[in-house]
């Protein structure tokens, strides 16, 4: 009887496995047959380095590089805010934090990760646009706060709770040997920490970050509404103006488009380069952690002949 139940969950669980591998194979067949041969009507230079955005202009123009630049300026600023701080705080909570104030804080984290998208753009547009007009508006001749360095600050709140819950899970899970041994050597407390336990977790941080840039660049609603959304499509260029990015585009202009255009066509295209940019960023995280396996077992393979 109880191998007949393991067979049986060995092959639920395999059906499991297949229905994701499944579910991916299915997305990149759509997105790849439906824009791929709309990136080639456009031209591939002229719709991925064109600067000019005009589907319901006279003569149609695909040119989505300014809402590339946006998106990687966007995702850049969250990282730069985000990712210092959910490290800090995933060190803090794994190694320094008080238990009573675990019990508090570990709740919250868990909470935020739960948030809808809509409310943290509206907690977006209710504080952080405004505060950025009161703080800039005057002296830069802003019409509103809707601009990319709203963007990034809300999308750095965001990506919070995926940094911090899987850095610490990483960080606890270096073994206490080390710690001891760094202490026992002399080291103090937060010296060891940073010195030993961070670097021995280094893999599952990268791995925290990689999924928090993930869901910075793949963000849509609560961007498109603190991101101001320009329909004048420009080169962005700086923080306090406003901007258009990859994910808003395709929200914006998906409801009213003919099914069958080539506009539909270039908004599934758009979709493709995402898609593309998070499997690059992906591929690359996994280069990185390969190099640094064989590099650790090149060092041990040494280590051990010197021993002998």
């Amino acid at each position: 009887m109880l191998k007949l139940t393991e067979k049986f969950m060995r092959i639920i669980f395999l059906i499991a496995a297949m229905a994701s591998v499944l579910a991916v194979i299915f997305i990149c067949v759509f997105l790849f047959s439906q824009g791929l041969p709309t990136i080639f009507r456009i031209g591939v230079f002229e719709f991925l380095l064109g600067d000019r955005w005009a589907p319901t202009a006279a003569e149609p123009l695909f040119g989505i590089l300014p809402m590339i630049l946006g998106s990687l300026y966007v995702t850049a600023g969250a990282i730069l805010l985000g990712v210092p701080i959910g490290i800090f705080t995933a060190v803090f909570m794994a190694r320094m934090c008080p238990p009573w104030l675990y019990r508090l804080i570990k709740p919250a984290f868990n909470l935020m990760a739960g948030i809808p998208s809509v409310v943290y753009g509206f907690f977006g547009l209710m504080v952080i646009v405004p505060l950025i007009f009161d703080w800039y508006g005057s002296r830069f001749d802003m019409m509103s706060g809707n601009t990319m360095l709203a963007a990034s600050v809300l999308l750095g709140i965001m990506i919070l709770p995926t940094v911090i819950n899987i850095a610490e899970t990483n960080i606890r899970a270096v073994p206490q040997e080390l710690y001891e041994g760094a202490v026992a050597l002399g080291a103090s407390h937060e010296r060891a920490v940073f010195k030993v336990i961070l670097p021995a977790a280094k893999s599952g941080v990268m791995a925290a970050v990689v999924l928090g840039v993930g869901r910075a660049i793949g963000e849509t609603m609560a961007v498109r509404m603190v991101a101001g959304n320009q329909v004048a499509m420009r080169m962005p260029h700086e923080f306090l103006y406003g901007v258009r990015t990859l994910t808003t585009n395709i929200i914006i202009e998906m409801g009213y488009v003919e099914h069958g255009s080539i506009h539909y066509g270039a908004l599934i295209a758009t979709g493709v380069v995402l898609f593309v940019f998070i499997l690059i960023i992906n591929l690359l995280f996994t280069a990185i952690n390969h190099d640094k396996k064989e590099k650790s077992k090149r060092q041990k393979q040494n280590h051990g002949e010197t021993s002998v």
